[in-house]
């Protein structure tokens, strides 16, 4: 059973790591493994409830516009073409959710695979500042761009790799306009946590069964909700100045940490 703390705990660490480019899932597993925590997949569910909350809070015009140009279905205006691109991207990450379902989930119960996924995370970040060095013309969203940022999507499924610093990346190194790969990343967020959420509670016949308090659920709620609210408006900020392959030395450090502890024990 969680203590009050603990439970807290976890919730400044989803409200953090959801949307700075350092990997919500990757940090969860670790903390829960050393805090000698098995939450109920409900509190789980509350924590990624908290994200999507903030996610509408942000975008919640964009997301209103995307949506009465694809019920008009309206295309050709630049939100239908969002709209578009948006749904290219979620069959894509679905696609490589479903492939991949099995392995990706194994890797939650392997430290090690987290720790050099954070890792490659690390080095995924690096690689953008090397190759996007200097002044470059952007380019504008496109299909094929848009079903190639949501692999990265799918592939951010891996616990260590960042959702947000996946897409966000790939658009960057893809040289898509840094404002607009921003806002693409976390609109296809929406589609893929609501997919990801309804699978997850259909997958586990006692989700309303949880032993913990329904006050204490809904204060790690709010948490969730106001850290992840600052969080992302950091995020925006770094992404806007080109600061997001600092984040590269914190998962090196994390991964490297992680791997060694792992080595240690066999």
């Amino acid at each position: 059973m969680a203590t009050l703390l603990e439970i807290l705990l976890l919730a400044v660490v989803q409200g953090i790591t959801e949307w700075l480019p350092i990997s919500s899932s990757g940090h969860l597993v670790v903390a829960q493994e050393y805090l000698g925590l098995k939450l109920p997949v409900f509190f789980d569910v509350m924590l990624h409830v908290g994200s999507f909350i903030v996610v509408l809070i942000i975008f919640w015009h964009d997301v209103v516009k995307v949506l009465k140009a694809v019920a008009r279905l309206d295309f050709k205006s630049s939100d239908g073409k969002l709209g578009l691109y948006i749904i290219l991207g979620s069959i894509a990450t679905a696609l490589v959710g479903f492939v991949f379902k099995d392995l990706f989930v194994s890797f939650f119960h392997n430290l090690l695979a987290v720790g050099v996924a954070f890792i490659l995370t690390g080095s995924f970040y690096s690689l953008l500042y090397a190759l996007r060095c200097g002044k470059q013309p952007s380019r504008p969203l496109n299909p094929l761009y848009a079903v190639l940022i949501g692999v990265a999507q799918g592939l951010a499924l891996i616990p260590g790799v960042s959702r947000s610093g996946s897409t966000i990346a790939s658009g960057l190194l893809l040289k898509v306009d840094r404002e607009i790969a921003f806002r693409f990343s976390f609109l296809l967020f929406i589609p893929a946590l609501v997919g990801a959420t309804v699978l997850t509670g259909m997958d586990t016949e006692s989700i309303l069964i949880a032993d913990i308090d329904p006050a204490t659920v809904l204060l790690a709620l709010a948490v969730v909700v106001a850290v992840g609210y600052l969080s992302l408006k950091l995020l925006f900020k770094i992404v806007l100045t080109e600061r997001l392959h600092l984040f590269a030395y914190y998962c090196w450090a994390l991964g490297i940490i992680i791997v060694l502890t792992q080595v240690v024990r066999f």
